[in-house]
């Protein structure tokens, strides 16, 4: 069995997405320079949708594969939809990451989610903070995975 499916290897030889948002309407950065992964997500939302989202990730394959599925699953989709994506729903599109990999998806689901909330600040928009983060994890940094 190959390490990486071939939607992992599409999604790291041409990722979806990749860019910035001049004027995002919500930016999010997640991430550790000590473990090499650093994502970066921008939002543009009209009308409670996510009109347009764009990556910037230094790290692994699996990162960029990672970001750029996370990106492509909640582009066009109302924020709720996209608050709610999990790195296990990122994972399962890509058919799948190895276990030592897994922690790129928790990254582009972070970073998501960072994002999301610096939109509800700039607006002013209340939302219960349990759905974020207190401080994003790089869980692998710390055990050294």
């Amino acid at each position: 069995m190959a390490l990486y499916s071939e939607k992992v290897m599409d999604h790291f030889r041409s990722p979806r997405n990749v860019g910035v948002i001049e004027n995002a309407d919500g930016v999010g950065e997640v991430g550790n320079a000590k473990c090499g992964d650093i994502m970066k997500i921008y939002l543009k939302i009209e009308d409670d949708t996510i009109k347009d989202v764009k990556f910037e990730t230094f790290g692994c394959g699996s990162a960029i594969a990672s970001s750029s599925m996370a990106t492509e699953l909640i582009k066009g989709k109302p924020v709720s939809e996209a608050l709610a994506l999990t790195n296990k729903a990122v994972a399962e599109a890509l058919d799948g990451l190895p276990p030592i990999k897994m922690h790129c998806s928790v990254l582009a689901e972070e970073a998501i989610k960072a994002a999301l909330k610096d939109y509800y600040d700039r607006n002013g928009i209340p939302y219960d903070a349990a759905d974020f983060p207190a401080e994003p994890s790089c869980a692998h940094c710390e055990t050294g995975e």
